[in-house]
Protein backbone atom coordinates (compact mmCIF):
# COMPACT_ATOMS: atom_id res chain seq x y z
CA UNK A 1 0.00 0.00 0.00
CA UNK A 2 1.29 3.12 -0.91
CA UNK A 3 2.49 5.61 2.08
CA UNK A 4 1.53 9.19 0.36
CA UNK A 5 -2.30 9.44 -1.26
CA UNK A 6 -3.35 12.76 -2.88
CA UNK A 7 -6.59 14.23 -2.06
CA UNK A 8 -8.40 16.53 -4.65
CA UNK A 9 -10.88 19.03 -3.60
CA UNK A 10 -13.74 20.10 -5.65
CA UNK A 11 -11.81 23.59 -5.77
CA UNK A 12 -9.38 21.49 -8.43
CA UNK A 13 -6.57 21.92 -5.18
CA UNK A 14 -4.84 18.94 -4.18
CA UNK A 15 -3.64 17.61 -1.01
CA UNK A 16 -1.09 14.98 -0.03
CA UNK A 17 -1.72 12.93 2.47
CA UNK A 18 1.23 10.59 4.13
CA UNK A 19 -0.98 7.82 5.54
CA UNK A 20 1.48 6.37 7.42
CA UNK A 21 2.40 9.42 9.52
CA UNK A 22 -1.67 10.04 10.27
CA UNK A 23 -1.48 6.68 11.32
CA UNK A 24 1.05 6.90 13.63
CA UNK A 25 -0.29 9.95 15.16
CA UNK A 26 -3.71 8.45 15.64
CA UNK A 27 -2.02 5.09 17.54
CA UNK A 28 0.15 7.15 19.64
CA UNK A 29 -3.14 9.75 20.87
CA UNK A 30 -4.65 6.80 21.41
CA UNK A 31 -1.85 5.54 23.66
CA UNK A 32 -1.74 8.66 25.12
CA UNK A 33 -5.42 8.95 26.03
CA UNK A 34 -5.39 4.87 27.06
CA UNK A 35 -2.22 5.87 29.31
CA UNK A 36 -3.88 8.95 31.25
CA UNK A 37 -7.13 6.84 31.96
CA UNK A 38 -5.02 3.59 33.29
CA UNK A 39 -2.71 6.54 35.63
CA UNK A 40 -5.59 8.44 36.90
CA UNK A 41 -7.13 5.10 38.14
CA UNK A 42 -3.44 4.10 39.73
CA UNK A 43 -2.75 5.06 43.92
CA UNK A 44 -3.42 4.56 47.08
CA UNK A 45 -7.25 4.01 45.80
CA UNK A 46 -7.53 2.60 42.86
CA UNK A 47 -10.13 3.17 40.39
CA UNK A 48 -11.05 1.01 37.16
CA UNK A 49 -10.61 2.30 33.71
CA UNK A 50 -14.52 1.74 33.32
CA UNK A 51 -15.32 3.54 36.55
CA UNK A 52 -12.27 6.43 35.64
CA UNK A 53 -14.66 7.17 32.50
CA UNK A 54 -17.64 7.42 33.90
CA UNK A 55 -16.64 9.58 36.82
CA UNK A 56 -15.10 12.33 33.94
CA UNK A 57 -18.09 11.85 31.99
CA UNK A 58 -20.21 13.34 35.36
CA UNK A 59 -21.65 9.97 36.49
CA UNK A 60 -19.27 8.79 39.39
CA UNK A 61 -20.10 9.01 42.89
CA UNK A 62 -18.75 12.02 45.34
CA UNK A 63 -15.47 10.25 46.84
CA UNK A 64 -14.65 9.41 43.17
CA UNK A 65 -15.58 12.92 41.60
CA UNK A 66 -13.10 14.59 44.00
CA UNK A 67 -10.50 12.30 43.95
CA UNK A 68 -10.83 12.20 39.77
CA UNK A 69 -11.57 15.27 38.97
CA UNK A 70 -9.20 17.14 41.50
CA UNK A 71 -6.90 14.94 42.30
CA UNK A 72 -5.60 12.93 39.56
CA UNK A 73 -6.80 14.91 36.73
CA UNK A 74 -4.69 17.97 37.20
CA UNK A 75 -1.94 15.78 37.16
CA UNK A 76 -2.11 13.68 34.46
CA UNK A 77 -2.84 17.30 32.43
CA UNK A 78 -0.09 18.41 33.19
CA UNK A 79 1.75 15.28 32.32
CA UNK A 80 0.36 15.42 29.11
CA UNK A 81 0.56 18.48 28.29
CA UNK A 82 4.65 18.98 29.46
CA UNK A 83 5.35 15.76 27.25
CA UNK A 84 3.43 17.61 24.46
CA UNK A 85 5.93 20.63 25.15
CA UNK A 86 9.12 18.58 25.16
CA UNK A 87 8.06 16.47 22.26
CA UNK A 88 7.69 19.56 20.37
CA UNK A 89 10.20 21.85 21.72
CA UNK A 90 12.87 18.82 21.13
CA UNK A 91 12.09 18.33 17.34
CA UNK A 92 11.83 21.80 16.83
CA UNK A 93 15.51 22.67 18.59
CA UNK A 94 16.68 19.33 16.47
CA UNK A 95 15.23 20.46 13.10
CA UNK A 96 17.05 24.21 13.18
CA UNK A 97 20.26 22.63 14.67
CA UNK A 98 19.90 19.56 11.91
CA UNK A 99 21.44 17.53 14.38
CA UNK A 100 19.79 14.67 16.36
CA UNK A 101 21.80 16.07 19.74
CA UNK A 102 20.05 19.38 19.55
CA UNK A 103 17.84 19.33 22.38
CA UNK A 104 17.00 21.02 25.08
CA UNK A 105 19.16 18.37 27.63
CA UNK A 106 22.47 19.07 25.52
CA UNK A 107 21.62 22.79 25.10
CA UNK A 108 21.43 23.41 28.57
CA UNK A 109 18.21 25.10 29.33
CA UNK A 110 16.90 22.30 31.52
CA UNK A 111 20.01 23.50 33.36
CA UNK A 112 18.95 27.05 32.81
CA UNK A 113 15.61 26.15 34.43
CA UNK A 114 17.36 24.52 37.19
CA UNK A 115 19.36 27.32 37.89
CA UNK A 116 16.43 30.16 37.87
CA UNK A 117 14.61 27.64 40.47
CA UNK A 118 17.82 26.71 42.77
CA UNK A 119 17.81 30.83 43.24
CA UNK A 120 14.37 30.99 44.39
CA UNK A 121 15.29 27.81 46.75
CA UNK A 122 18.51 28.49 48.00
CA UNK A 123 18.58 32.27 48.01
CA UNK A 124 15.18 33.62 48.63
CA UNK A 125 13.68 30.12 50.09
CA UNK A 126 10.74 30.78 47.68
CA UNK A 127 7.30 29.58 47.84
CA UNK A 128 6.03 27.04 44.42
CA UNK A 129 4.49 29.90 42.71
CA UNK A 130 8.06 31.83 43.20
CA UNK A 131 10.34 28.44 42.22
CA UNK A 132 8.06 27.96 39.14
CA UNK A 133 8.72 31.49 37.60
CA UNK A 134 12.87 31.62 38.49
CA UNK A 135 12.81 28.19 36.43
CA UNK A 136 11.05 30.22 33.82
CA UNK A 137 13.25 33.20 33.98
CA UNK A 138 16.13 30.87 33.97
CA UNK A 139 15.45 28.89 31.23
CA UNK A 140 14.36 31.81 28.87
CA UNK A 141 17.69 33.85 30.26
CA UNK A 142 19.81 30.98 28.98
CA UNK A 143 17.92 30.60 25.52
CA UNK A 144 18.44 33.99 24.52
CA UNK A 145 22.49 33.98 26.01
CA UNK A 146 22.75 30.58 23.43
CA UNK A 147 21.01 32.86 20.87
CA UNK A 148 23.31 35.74 21.54
CA UNK A 149 26.71 34.06 21.81
CA UNK A 150 26.05 31.63 18.73
CA UNK A 151 24.88 34.76 16.49
CA UNK A 152 27.56 35.32 13.32
CA UNK A 153 25.45 36.87 10.66
CA UNK A 154 22.84 34.28 11.80
CA UNK A 155 22.95 31.14 13.93
CA UNK A 156 24.60 28.20 12.70
CA UNK A 157 23.49 24.57 13.81
CA UNK A 158 26.46 22.98 14.75
CA UNK A 159 27.61 26.41 16.46
CA UNK A 160 24.62 26.21 17.90
CA UNK A 161 24.89 23.14 19.85
CA UNK A 162 28.37 23.71 20.61
CA UNK A 163 27.48 26.66 22.56
CA UNK A 164 25.11 25.40 23.86
CA UNK A 165 27.14 22.40 25.60
CA UNK A 166 29.71 24.85 26.90
CA UNK A 167 26.72 27.34 28.21
CA UNK A 168 25.40 24.11 29.95
CA UNK A 169 28.50 22.71 31.82
CA UNK A 170 28.77 26.26 33.00
CA UNK A 171 25.32 26.69 34.48
CA UNK A 172 25.36 22.91 35.53
CA UNK A 173 28.90 24.22 37.69
CA UNK A 174 26.80 27.12 38.87
CA UNK A 175 23.72 24.71 39.98
CA UNK A 176 26.34 22.33 41.90
CA UNK A 177 27.64 25.41 44.07
CA UNK A 178 24.51 26.73 44.65
CA UNK A 179 23.69 23.20 46.24
CA UNK A 180 26.53 23.66 48.10
CA UNK A 181 26.13 26.72 50.19
CA UNK A 182 22.46 25.87 50.56
CA UNK A 183 21.18 24.44 54.35
CA UNK A 184 19.99 20.65 54.31
CA UNK A 185 16.28 21.66 54.40
CA UNK A 186 16.48 23.82 51.08
CA UNK A 187 19.35 21.33 49.38
CA UNK A 188 16.63 18.41 49.62
CA UNK A 189 14.07 20.37 48.33
CA UNK A 190 16.00 21.98 45.36
CA UNK A 191 16.90 18.35 44.39
CA UNK A 192 13.65 16.75 44.68
CA UNK A 193 12.40 19.05 42.54
CA UNK A 194 15.39 18.65 40.10
CA UNK A 195 14.63 15.50 39.83
CA UNK A 196 11.80 16.13 37.78
CA UNK A 197 7.91 15.02 39.20
CA UNK A 198 4.64 15.00 38.60
CA UNK A 199 3.53 14.99 42.35
CA UNK A 200 1.50 17.03 43.96
CA UNK A 201 0.80 19.18 40.45
CA UNK A 202 -3.22 20.68 40.34
CA UNK A 203 -4.87 22.95 38.17
CA UNK A 204 -2.65 26.39 38.84
CA UNK A 205 -0.06 24.22 36.80
CA UNK A 206 -2.35 23.53 33.76
CA UNK A 207 -4.12 26.57 32.56
CA UNK A 208 -0.46 28.28 32.24
CA UNK A 209 0.86 25.27 30.16
CA UNK A 210 -2.63 25.27 28.39
CA UNK A 211 -2.46 28.78 27.61
CA UNK A 212 1.01 28.54 26.12
CA UNK A 213 0.15 25.46 23.97
CA UNK A 214 -2.99 26.94 22.77
CA UNK A 215 -0.81 29.77 21.32
CA UNK A 216 2.29 28.15 20.51
CA UNK A 217 1.12 25.20 19.11
CA UNK A 218 -0.87 26.59 15.95
CA UNK A 219 1.79 29.11 15.31
CA UNK A 220 4.77 26.81 15.12
CA UNK A 221 2.79 24.74 12.84
CA UNK A 222 1.89 27.63 10.82
CA UNK A 223 5.89 27.61 9.90
CA UNK A 224 6.05 23.59 9.56
CA UNK A 225 6.53 24.56 5.66
CA UNK A 226 9.32 27.08 6.07
CA UNK A 227 11.37 24.72 8.34
CA UNK A 228 10.84 21.57 6.58
CA UNK A 229 12.56 23.93 3.95
CA UNK A 230 15.13 24.99 5.80
CA UNK A 231 16.45 21.48 6.03
CA UNK A 232 17.85 21.75 2.51
CA UNK A 233 20.02 24.80 3.62
CA UNK A 234 19.73 28.83 4.12
CA UNK A 235 20.93 29.32 0.36
CA UNK A 236 17.62 27.12 -1.43
CA UNK A 237 15.72 28.04 1.23
CA UNK A 238 16.22 32.21 0.64
CA UNK A 239 15.87 31.15 -2.97
CA UNK A 240 12.58 29.19 -2.55
CA UNK A 241 11.26 32.89 -0.43
CA UNK A 242 11.94 31.64 2.99
CA UNK A 243 12.98 34.47 5.30
CA UNK A 244 15.26 32.31 6.84
CA UNK A 245 16.37 34.20 10.32
CA UNK A 246 13.14 35.13 11.09
CA UNK A 247 11.94 31.53 10.79
CA UNK A 248 14.38 30.42 12.71
CA UNK A 249 14.53 32.81 14.97
CA UNK A 250 10.53 32.47 15.72
CA UNK A 251 11.12 28.77 16.23
CA UNK A 252 13.62 28.86 18.44
CA UNK A 253 11.68 31.37 20.67
CA UNK A 254 8.82 28.98 20.78
CA UNK A 255 11.08 26.01 21.87
CA UNK A 256 12.75 27.84 24.39
CA UNK A 257 9.28 29.12 25.93
CA UNK A 258 7.44 25.31 25.36
CA UNK A 259 10.79 23.80 26.84
CA UNK A 260 10.89 26.32 30.16
CA UNK A 261 7.79 26.29 30.39
CA UNK A 262 7.33 22.71 30.90
CA UNK A 263 10.02 22.70 32.96
CA UNK A 264 9.18 25.42 35.61
CA UNK A 265 5.62 23.06 35.68
CA UNK A 266 7.45 19.77 36.39
CA UNK A 267 10.84 20.26 37.14
CA UNK A 268 13.95 18.91 34.69
CA UNK A 269 12.53 15.75 33.40
CA UNK A 270 15.23 14.27 31.38
CA UNK A 271 15.80 12.72 27.83
CA UNK A 272 11.64 13.21 26.77
CA UNK A 273 12.64 16.32 24.72
CA UNK A 274 15.79 13.99 22.95
CA UNK A 275 14.12 10.76 22.14
CA UNK A 276 10.46 11.70 21.50
CA UNK A 277 10.99 13.59 18.17
CA UNK A 278 13.56 10.33 17.21
CA UNK A 279 10.99 7.98 18.43
CA UNK A 280 8.18 9.37 16.15
CA UNK A 281 10.54 9.84 13.10
CA UNK A 282 11.33 6.08 13.25
CA UNK A 283 8.09 4.97 13.19
CA UNK A 284 6.11 7.84 10.70
CA UNK A 285 9.54 6.95 8.47
CA UNK A 286 9.03 10.42 6.98
CA UNK A 287 11.33 13.30 6.22
CA UNK A 288 11.39 16.45 8.04
CA UNK A 289 10.57 17.43 11.41
CA UNK A 290 7.67 15.43 12.02
CA UNK A 291 6.19 18.04 14.41
CA UNK A 292 2.54 16.55 15.13
CA UNK A 293 3.79 13.10 15.84
CA UNK A 294 6.77 14.52 17.90
CA UNK A 295 4.28 16.08 20.04
CA UNK A 296 1.99 13.32 20.56
CA UNK A 297 5.16 10.95 21.22
CA UNK A 298 6.37 13.09 24.33
CA UNK A 299 2.51 13.11 25.53
CA UNK A 300 2.51 8.92 25.33
CA UNK A 301 5.69 8.72 26.64
CA UNK A 302 5.65 11.41 29.63
CA UNK A 303 2.14 10.15 30.60
CA UNK A 304 2.99 6.13 29.95
CA UNK A 305 6.52 7.05 31.93
CA UNK A 306 4.84 8.08 35.18
CA UNK A 307 2.36 4.73 35.59
CA UNK A 308 5.08 2.45 35.29
CA UNK A 309 5.89 4.01 38.22
CA UNK A 310 3.40 4.29 40.21
CA UNK A 311 2.31 0.38 39.17
CA UNK A 312 6.28 -0.43 39.91
CA UNK A 313 7.02 1.77 43.06
CA UNK A 314 3.56 2.80 44.24
CA UNK A 315 1.85 5.99 44.08
CA UNK A 316 4.83 9.20 44.44
CA UNK A 317 7.92 6.90 45.42
CA UNK A 318 9.69 7.29 42.56
CA UNK A 319 9.62 10.39 40.35
CA UNK A 320 9.20 10.27 36.56
CA UNK A 321 12.21 12.02 35.60
CA UNK A 322 14.05 8.98 37.07
CA UNK A 323 12.00 6.79 34.80
CA UNK A 324 12.49 8.90 32.13
CA UNK A 325 16.35 9.46 32.62
CA UNK A 326 16.08 5.22 32.86
CA UNK A 327 14.47 4.49 29.81
CA UNK A 328 16.55 7.33 27.68
CA UNK A 329 19.67 6.25 28.36
CA UNK A 330 18.94 3.16 27.44
CA UNK A 331 17.90 4.10 24.15
CA UNK A 332 20.67 6.17 23.27
CA UNK A 333 22.82 2.87 24.59
CA UNK A 334 20.34 0.76 21.65
CA UNK A 335 21.34 4.05 19.44
CA UNK A 336 24.68 3.71 19.59
CA UNK A 337 24.79 -0.25 19.04
CA UNK A 338 23.06 -0.07 15.83
CA UNK A 339 24.39 2.84 14.39
CA UNK A 340 28.25 1.09 14.99
CA UNK A 341 27.04 -2.01 14.08
CA UNK A 342 25.64 -0.13 10.93
CA UNK A 343 28.82 1.63 10.11
CA UNK A 344 27.73 5.40 10.78
CA UNK A 345 30.27 5.98 13.56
Amino acid sequence: MKSNRVLRTPGGLSLRLDVRAVTVVALLLLAALAASVLLIGTGDFPISAGDVLRTLAGGGNAGQEFIVNELRLPRVLVGLLVGASLGLGGALFQAVTRNPLGSPDVLGLGQGATAGALVMIVLFSGSAAQVTMGALVGGLATGLAIYLLAWKRGVHGYRLVLVGIGVSAIVTAVNSYLLTVSDLVDAARAVVWMTGSLSGRDWDQVWPLLGLCAVLVPLVLANARGLRMMEMGDDISNALGVRVERVRALLMVAAVLLTATATAAAGPVSFVALTAPQLARRLTRSPGPNLVSSLCMGAALLVSADWISQRAFGADQLPVGVVTGVLGGVYLLWLLITERRAGRI
